[in-house]
């Protein structure tokens, strides 16, 4: 283990995609900062960071239908949609900032070109992507995004989906030749890589935190558990972020701020199905996306993924939703129930009242046969022989339940940032899409922990250095988004359309 202060400016829990952003962009911002990170395992990106744990498609909101709901007169809601397109804007910005300086040696170690599209059948299914694709594509941030209901045009750029449907089917479909494959594990590694040739930051694994208590300073006592032997050690830290995934929930009641009551977290498991025949892998590049079941969470949207993870090219179909009361994919059956507190007991409760379908929905998908699942491939790709795919267990979530004034406790899909009112502490919550955003999260933790940093005389020049347009909604200013693209694409090595 490498040695480090016992006093700490900031420790980070958890080594994966979020830990590894924020340190490195606070190390960036202040040099002189002194790091701890603590993760469990024995190495980093190991949980939901992993690449075959995730879907790694950079989600930005090209190609994810969730994120475009239909409003009930018929017209199509892309605000979330933009929302999430511009966040993964500043990620951009940032690995390419790091590419640029040398910290990552080549953007092809860990992201790739690969198109982003939408794929639907049926008639009404056919409507509402015409209509979804008329609202986005007048969008400057949607630039470049192509439709077809021509079966031939749809062939050509993903020919696996069409060969063997019914010639009089109705299908639509929608690309995007600006999306990418994102290996967030590869990313992690390499961010971490980085960080430990840093002066004042010490990477600390098989170390589980078990305790966190405030001293009487105002600073956080964090009390660790060697993995192998169980001896504890103690570091005084002067700000907490708890970047632990599924673990985080636990932390955050373990620290006790009055912030973190209310909260909990429902954990959904997946499952893929994976190929990695040539022949097959061959023929397909893309990210397809389709509609989710009815009552399904959004982590469920069926797809089908190019994947590239240490320069193998595989193709990646799901995911199957299921249950487990693990809170990480590495955890224990006993996470769901050890985070029932009186705090959150009735938020627990409203929130199991309110989502019967999704109750019904993941015991239907627990239930399925491996016949059923490959059933649902077919649905994407005719011809799947089921002898070129395998099962793959993929990472654990946890969607976050939180307390609500009027209704008691409302479930969210999406991440949550809890603070401790002194802003000496702060706890991720939540799923997808963390990674895709993890810059855009790293940005929240400063203005909602370091408000006094973000000033001209302090972090603030080398923040818009890191990203240049911090402050700027880029869903409203056309030409700079078109700016930062341009100028992040050839540095990335992936596409850009004029």
């Amino acid at each position: 283990m490498s040695t480090h202060s016992d006093r700490p400016d900031i420790v980070l829990i958890g080594a994966g995609i979020m830990s590894a952003t924020l340190g490195t962009v606070l190390k960036e911002l202040d040099p002189t900062l002194s790091i701890a990170v603590f993760e469990t395992l024995y190495d980093c990106g190991q949980e939901s960071s992993q690449a075959w744990n995730n879907a790694g498609t950079g989600h930005a909101a090209n190609c994810e239908l969730n994120y475009t709901p239909q409003r009930a007169d018929g017209s199509i809601d892309i605000s979330e949609a933009l929302k999430v397109n511009t966040e993964f804007d500043l990620s951009r910005q940032l690995w390419a900032y790091l590419v640029h300086k040398g910290a990552i040696p080549d953007p092809r170690a860990f992201l790739h070109p690969c198109p982003h599209m939408s794929f639907v059948w049926g008639e009404d299914n056919v409507a509402f992507l015409r209509a979804r694709f008329e609202a986005m594509s007048a969008h400057h941030c949607y630039h470049g995004m192509e439709y077809s209901e021509d079966s031939k045009q749809i062939a050509e750029w993903a020919p696996l989906i069409m060969e063997g449907r019914a010639e009089d089917q109705p299908v639509a479909a929608t690309r995007m030749i600006t999306g990418t494959d994102v290996d967030y594990g590869a990313l992690t590694h390499l961010l971490v890589a980085h960080l430990q040739v840093q002066p004042s930051v010490a990477i600390h694994y098989n170390r589980k935190v078990v305790e966190l208590s405030r001293e009487a300073d105002g600073r956080w006592q964090v009390e660790v558990e060697d993995t192998f032997d169980g001896t504890r050690q103690s570091v005084s830290a002067g700000f907490v972020f708890i970047g632990a995934g599924g673990a985080s929930i636990e932390l955050l009641q373990k620290s006790r701020i009055p912030e973190g009551n209310g909260y909990g977290g429902f954990p959904v498991s997946g499952i893929w199905l994976r190929c990695e025949v040539d022949a097959v892998t061959s023929r397909h590049h893309a990210k397809v996306y389709g509609k989710a079941s009815t009552g399904s969470p959004p982590m469920s949207v069926p797809h089908l993924d190019t994947r590239v993870v240490e320069g193998k090219t595989s193709l990646l179909f799901g995911p199957y939703a299921g249950f487990s009361s693990k809170f990480l994919k590495h955890g224990s059956l006993t996470d769901l129930f050890r985070s029932v507190t009186p705090h959150n007991i009735v938020p627990l409760l409203e929130v199991a009242k309110d989502n019967a379908k999704l109750t019904e929905y993941l015991i239907g998908q627990v239930l399925q046969t491996g016949a059923h699942q490959f059933e649902t491939l077919k649905q994407f790709f005719p011809n799947a022989k089921r002898l070129e795919w395998k099962e793959a267990v993929a990472g654990q979530r946890v969607q976050v339940i939180k307390p609500d004034a009027d209704r008691g406790g409302v479930l969210e899909f999406g991440t949550e940032l809890v603070a401790a009112g002194d802003r000496s502490l702060v706890a991720l919550l939540g799923a997808s899409p963390g990674a895709s955003t993890a810059a855009f999260i790293a940005l929240e933790v400063l203005q909602k922990c370091f408000p006094e940093k973000l000033t001209d005389g302090a972090w603030l020049p080398a923040l818009k250095a890191i990203i240049p347009t911090y402050g700027i909604d880029l869903s409203l200013d056309a030409e700079a988004c078109r700016v930062t693209r341009a100028a992040t694409a050839p540095i990335l090595k992936i596409e850009n359309i004029a």
